[in-house]
């Protein structure tokens, strides 16, 4: 696959928290191909290495992102005015396999959460979403996900607000009327859940965090290990086979 630099124009930008942003970015051409669970990679004004972010959400020509300031191109990027330009490269990776007539659970951890909101969409009520967050502050995107139809479920570390606990909790309570789960998060919140789903053979998907630098597979720095189904390790690019895989591929 040919992989090509577009402009896209920031229509819209909002600051949900007082580390997390919210861009819509337009590009007729990039939203049309764009599938729930893949990322596009941002250039960042001054630096040479793209930013890895995930897709939100695609609603006619708009791309959205919402991303956290995590290190300086993170900083710079949440500077960027309504009206420039932000040059991206996109869709990448595989995202997630979906069938919304299935019963569906979607699980979420702090800035895992916004992927998850664009497949969720899919599946309207026949969707179960658990979002964890640290505490209240750190919410973002229930009213999105109410709006879509889906039964939502906040848990916070703190109690603060939701459920007091991790996402584990409420999943262990839905996880035998599930047919899959797609989840993304933190690698410790990850293997619970794939743990979880095996003991209750439940098909699980989980969308890996991992650094990138090119985004393509060139630059092989996002290797992951993954079990051949023959007792044996081998490695995979987070970037350009997945970030999503079966949890049971996984070496944990």
């Amino acid at each position: 696959m040919k992989y090509d630099a577009q402009d896209c124009l920031l229509v819209s930008k909002n600051r949900l928290t007082p580390t997390i942003y919210d861009f819509y970015l337009q590009n007729q051409t990039l939203a049309s191909i764009t599938r729930p669970g893949q990322f596009v990679q941002v250039l960042v004004p001054g630096k040479t290495l793209r930013r890895p972010i995930s897709v939100c959400q695609v609603e006619g020509d708009l791309i959205r992102l919402v991303f956290e300031v995590r290190g300086e191109g993170t900083e710079i990027l949440s500077r960027i005015k309504t009206g420039e330009i932000i040059n991206i490269i996109a869709p990448l990776g595989r995202g997630f396999s979906l069938e919304p007539d299935k019963k569906t659970v979607f699980v979420g951890g702090g800035i895992g959460v916004p992927p998850m909101l664009y497949s969720a969409m899919q599946f309207g009520p026949n969707a179960i979403v658990i979002n964890g967050f640290r505490n209240k502050d750190a919410v973002i995107l229930s009213e999105d996900f109410e709006r879509a139809g889906c039964r939502l479920i906040v848990t916070t570390d703190d109690g603060s607000f939701g459920i007091h606990g991790f996402v584990t909790q409420p999943l262990a309570e839905v996880i035998d009327d599930a047919e899959m789960i797609c989840a993304c998060g933190p690698t410790p919140m990850l293997r619970n859940i794939a743990k979880m789903a095996e003991e209750k053979g439940v098909p699980c998907q989980v969308s890996l965090e991992q650094r990138m630098a090119c985004g393509v597979g060139a630059c092989l720095g996002c290797a992951v290990a993954i079990k051949d189904g023959n007792g044996r390790i081998i490695y995979k690019h987070v970037c350009k086979d997945g970030p999503v895989f079966n949890s049971e591929e996984v070496a944990w």
